[in-house]
């Protein structure tokens, strides 16, 4: 860190310990002249941090509300990261969805208006924790353009390199209603509907290059499924894992769960102390002891011939454990 922004960060601090500094004070505090005070008051303003000058005998400076937490200083492609980070924790990490949440809360209050919008437009939603080995990369660029045009309901116009197409080949620009960014595998997605095809459709991020400016509004349209997350699951993963697919509710929670249920389950939190669980299986019986292994009350859903094959386990047990 330069010493410039080291003390800009000193210099937030004290704002934020007390409510008024006389300027005397914050730069025998610094170690620095009242002049260089002033001027790093007017970058924390440019910054867009609201530091008001108060009248006194000394005269003095005051950080006004908006800034009630621990400030911090972010440049543009920090808080890129940080929104990103904390939006993607849970895909290698479990059970800290809260604190994922409350910590890009707290960063996003203190952030400077200009750079709120840029993190309020990167809303992501992370499907699944198992995460593919090749890993693409994807340009922030891309990332702020997409999300943007996906917050602000904005029709949304890109180049889309497909799988296996030569250089020479070339494709008029897709034209999509974006509905969600979506992480699945280590890879970026755009669910949106597309406007040529009439359907629903998936875009790897990494293939795509927005172009500008961005379409009209347009009014959202429902999934083909319950939440993204759904879609996703039965998009990539199959409506069939194995023959045999049933659903159940557990008490418990979802961030516990996902952790056990293995790579083709699907868990959706409906409480924060219960979620539904939908597994495949080669057989009923082998299903119905599958959602046993989870240590809670759970209730079948269905199919039928679940709820059988659990009735014929129940009692296959109490036999042998008598």
């Amino acid at each position: 860190m330069s010493e410039t922004s080291a003390r800009l960060l000193s210099l937030l601090s004290l704002l934020q310990a007390r409510r008024d500094w006389p300027g005397a004070l914050l730069a025998e505090r610094l170690e620095v002249s009242p002049r260089t005070v002033r001027r790093d008051v007017d970058r924390l303003r440019d910054l867009g941090y609201p530091v008001r000058a108060t009248k006194g005998p000394d005269g003095g400076y005051r950080l006004d509300a908006g800034a009630d937490l621990p400030p911090l200083l972010f440049d543009d492609d920090q808080a890129i990261a940080v929104a990103v980070a904390l939006q993607t924790a849970t895909t290698t990490v479990t059970g800290i969805e809260e604190g994922a949440l409350r910590a890009l809360a707290t960063v996003r209050q203190v952030m400077p208006a200009r750079l709120r919008q840029r993190v309020d437009a990167l809303q992501v939603t992370t499907v699944d924790r198992y995460a593919d080995t090749r890993r693409t990369k994807v340009d922030s660029n891309q990332l702020i353009a997409i999300g943007m045009a996906v917050r602000a309901r904005e029709v949304l116009r890109f180049d889309y390199a497909s799988p296996g197409a030569s250089e020479e080949e070339w494709t008029p620009p897709r034209k999509v209603e974006p509905h969600h960014l979506v992480t699945w595998g280590g890879r970026w997605y755009l669910v949106g509907w597309d406007l040529d095809r009439k359907d629903w459709r998936t875009f790897r991020v990494d293939r795509m290059t927005p172009k500008t400016p961005t379409g009209p509004r347009f009014t959202p349209r429902g999934l083909p499924a319950p939440d993204v997350a759904t879609y996703i699951s039965s998009k990539f993963k199959g409506q069939a894992q194995s023959p045999c697919r049933g659903e159940a509710i557990l008490q418990a929670k979802a961030s516990d769960i996902v952790q056990w249920a293995g790579r083709h389950a699907i868990v959706e939190e409906i409480t924060p102390t219960s979620c539904r669980l939908i597994l495949s299986a080669w057989s009923w019986t082998g299903l119905a002891a599958t959602f046993g292994m989870f240590e809670c009350d759970l209730e079948f859903v269905g199919p039928q011939e679940l709820k059988d094959a659990a009735t014929h386990l129940a009692a296959r047990y109490h036999v042998a454990a008598s």
